[in-house]
């Protein structure tokens, strides 16, 4: 199946959102490295495939919802997104990406919090790297996910933008 893409500029850079005909299936940093996605070094995972710029996303009703709330999102008067995902990735990384689905807007949970939710605290470290594989960055919200203490780390689309996410979700929420 050939997906389809289009491009957005927001507060955090430009993003490549790409859909299928059904589902979104990544959003991309447009300074994110190709060995972050789920299929760069595990053979079982699927890949991408084949990714065409889509002319006019008024065509392509799912680039079109998902750029909507995206911007709604960055304007801040979307909490949640209501899009149809099909990230691609293992077992273990879409249990992970659910956990993260589950994150209210607005708040952080650490690794170590996660990993308890997911059943197992001493896999904190495979949460993270599950988490830094999420191809749905924003709507699946990785941003909202630190380190103990509240620390800042690791996020493919750079600290000053996972920062920018948190700070705009913690203003939009206190405005409300």
């Amino acid at each position: 199946m050939t997906n389809r893409s289009a491009t957005m500029s927001s507060p955090v850079g430009t993003l490549t959102v790409v859909a299928n005909d059904t589902a979104v299936v990544a959003i991309r940093w447009d300074t994110e490295s190709d060995d972050r996605h789920p299929d760069a070094h595990n053979p079982v995972d699927r890949s991408l495939g084949d990714v065409v710029p889509c002319d006019d996303i008024s065509s392509h009703p799912v680039l079109a919802a998902a750029i909507a709330q995206l911007d709604e999102y960055f304007a801040g008067t979307r909490t949640d997104f209501d899009l149809p995902l099909e990230p691609i990735g293992t077992e273990f990384q879409r249990q992970a990406w659910e956990q993260l689905a589950a994150i209210p807007f607005g708040e952080t949970i650490t690794y170590g919090e996660q990993a308890v939710r997911m059943g197992d605290r001493n896999k904190m470290r495979a949460v993270g790297a599950a988490n830094g594989k999420n191809p749905i960055p924003i709507v699946v919200p990785c941003h909202r996910v630190v380190g103990a203490g509240g620390k800042l780390t690791g996020f493919a689309g750079g600290i000053d933008n996972k920062a920018w996410l948190l700070d705009h979700e913690f203003r939009v929420r206190a405005g409300a």
